[in-house]
């Protein structure tokens, strides 16, 4: 089993930025499909970008596409999200997953979280306006 632990969140005023990372713990010379969600008070979990364990594909949602960027660390275990002119409502908890039992995927594959095999704490963004 990995251990994935996601991390970079806190407050930050609006059109601010942040970096989050994600790290699959003992993956050392693995590389995994992974992804980042997040989930605001009240409301469902939803996808906001995900890479393939290649870093050859990117996903993003509509909501995201032109101010996230995600990307794979030096370390192939790790995964980064660039969050750039945030938005009060990207505040949320932000998880990653990361499909450690990996399986083909076509886009939508990567855009649910039945998807992914294990999961970070999730870490708190807020965005102050």
């Amino acid at each position: 089993q990995v251990l994935v632990t996601d991390s970079g969140g806190g407050s930050v005023q609006a059109g601010g930025s942040l970096r989050l990372t994600c790290t699959a713990s003992e993956s050392t010379f693995r590389s995994y499909d992974s992804a980042w969600f997040r989930q605001a008070p009240g409301k469902e979990r939803e996808f906001v970008s995900a890479i393939s364990w290649r870093g050859d594909n990117t996903y993003y949602a509509d909501s995201v596409k032109d101010r996230f960027t995600i990307s794979r660390g030096l370390g192939k275990n790790t995964v980064h999200l660039q969050m750039n002119s945030l938005k009060p409502e990207d505040t949320a908890v932000y998880y990653c997953g990361v499909d450690v039992n990996f399986h083909p995927k076509v886009k939508s594959d990567y855009l649910r979280p039945a998807t992914y095999d294990d999961w970070g704490q999730g870490t708190q963004v807020t965005v102050s306006s």
